[in-house]
C-alpha cells in the first residue's frame, strides 16, 4: 500500500508504512530528527531574513517524522518546499509556505535565490552517482548554504527494507538479493542509493566547503549530515 496524495493519486511510499517495524521505526526517526533539527537551528540560527527552501518534501500526512522541517520551522513566509509529488497541501498546513512541484532534474529557480537549502533523507532516492552529483550541485547552484542529510550506508539496519547486513553487499549483489526477496522497488538504483561518508563527499563541487557529522544511534554511525556553503555563490 501506499500514502495518498491530496489529490487522491498513489505517492511512493518510500516508507514501508505496511512494515510491522514502521511504528517503531517512526519513533526512533523522529527522535533522530529532533536532533538534526537542533543542529541546523545551531548552524543556521532561523532568521525573518532567510530565504530557505526545503528540497524533497513527501506528501505522506500519516507519519509523525514526514515534513518535520516545515512542522519545526518558526519562520513559514520565508520558507519555500519543494517535490516531485503533490505536497501543495503544505501550504494550507502551514500558512505562508510556498510549494513548488519540480521536475525532478532541475530547480526553477535563480542562482543563489536562496540563502539556505535544506534536505533530509532525499539524496538517496534520486538515482545513480551522476544523478546524486547533479541534485547536489542544483542545491549548490540555487542556494548560498545548505544542509543535507542522508542514511549511512555502514549502518547495519537498512532502514528503508528494515534489513540487516543485506546492503553492505557490491550493489549489483545487494539489488538481486532484494529482488530475490520480493522487494524489486528498493532493487533499482533509481529509488535507492545508498552512500558511505567518502561517497557523500565526493558529490559536491570542489569549491564548496563542507561540514561531515555522523549521526549515531546505539553508538554506531545512522545518519550523515553534510552542512556548509556553495563558496561560487558567496
Amino acid at each position: 500500500m501506499t500514502n495518498a496524495s491530496v489529490d487522491g493519486s498513489a505517492a511512493t511510499d518510500y516508507f514501508s508504512s505496511r512494515h510491522p517495524l514502521r511504528r517503531a521505526a517512526t519513533r526512533l526517526a523522529l527522535r533522530a530528527r529532533k536532533v538534526m533539527y537542533r543542529r541546523y537551528t545551531d548552524v543556521f540560527p532561523p532568521t525573518l531574513e532567510q530565504a530557505v527552501i526545503d528540497v524533497g518534501v513527501t506528501p505522506d500526512r500519516t507519519l509523525a517524522d514526514s515534513n518535520f522541517f516545515e512542522q519545526w520551522y518558526p519562520y513559514k513566509h520565508k520558507l519555500t518546499a519543494t517535490s516531485i509529488e503533490d505536497a501543495s497541501f503544505l501550504e494550507h498546513e502551514y500558512p505562508g509556505l510556498t510549494f513548488v512541484r519540480t521536475d525532478g532534474s532541475t530547480l526553477p529557480f535563480a542562482d543563489g535565490e536562496f540563502d539556505i537549502a535544506f534536505s533530509s533523507a532525499v539524496l538517496e532516492h534520486v538515482g545513480d552517482r551522476a544523478a546524486q552529483r547533479a541534485f547536489v550541485a542544483e542545491i549548490c547552484r540555487v542556494s548560498r548554504h545548505f544542509f543535507l542529510t542522508t542514511p549511512n550506508r555502514g549502518f547495519p539496519i537498512e532502514v528503508h527494507t528494515f534489513l540487516p547486513l543485506l546492503h553492505w553487499l557490491p550493489q549489483r549483489h545487494h539489488q538481486s538479493a532484494l529482488r530475490r526477496l520480493r522487494k524489486s522497488f528498493w532493487a533499482d538504483t533509481a529509488n535507492l542509493n545508498l552512500l558511505t561518508a567518502a561517497e557523500l563527499m565526493a558529490l559536491f563541487p570542489p569549491d564548496a566547503e563542507v561540514d561531515l557529522v555522523r549521526h549515531r544511534t546505539a553508538g554506531l554511525c545512522s545518519n550523515l549530515i553534510v552542512h556548509g556553503r556553495s563558496k561560487r555563490l558567496t
